[in-house]
């Protein structure tokens, strides 16, 4: 899965984007976090994290995100937002994440079941990105034990 959309809006291979130069020796470790692409960083962080593209495409999803849905990140590229989101409006997709940042949503498990997470705020927030990045925070558990109380 890991695609994202270039500069020239092509599709880059995630593998790609791991490549980098190797470490010099005078280089700090702030120098090499610098050059470390975005891709990279995101993939390896444990918090699941989807983005979406215009008209609901999946440009990134994690593998933590990945597996919060019970995918992998080879199965994850042919969902859209629509069929993940289930109670969100089927209104443009990057607007609808911006417009509920920070709510709890919906998301189908590929069981069929519902997992409950906390979306954010997209990390993309210039007015022209047309592109919603969201890490999430799977509530389900949690609000399974609150239920049960």
């Amino acid at each position: 899965m890991h695609e994202v959309c270039g500069s020239s809006g092509e599709r880059a291979d995630y593998a790609r984007a791991e490549r980098r130069r190797p470490r010099r020796a005078d280089q700090s470790p702030a120098d090499t976090l610098r050059e470390l692409p975005a891709v990279v960083v995101l993939e390896r962080m444990p918090i699941p994290v989807l983005a979406i593209g215009p008209g609901g495409a999946i440009l990134f999803a994690n593998t933590a995100f990945a597996a919060m849905l019970g995918h992998t990140r080879h199965t994850m590229v042919d969902l859209t937002f629509h069929s993940i989101f289930r109670n969100l409006p089927a209104a443009e997709p990057v607007e609808t994440m911006r417009a509920y940042a920070d709510e709890l949503v919906d998301l189908a498990h590929r069981d069929g079941s519902i997992v409950r997470a906390r979306m954010s705020k997209s990390a993309m927030v210039r007015a022209d990105d047309n592109i919603a990045l969201a890490a999430f925070h799977d509530l389900t558990e949690q609000l399974w034990h609150d239920e049960k109380r």
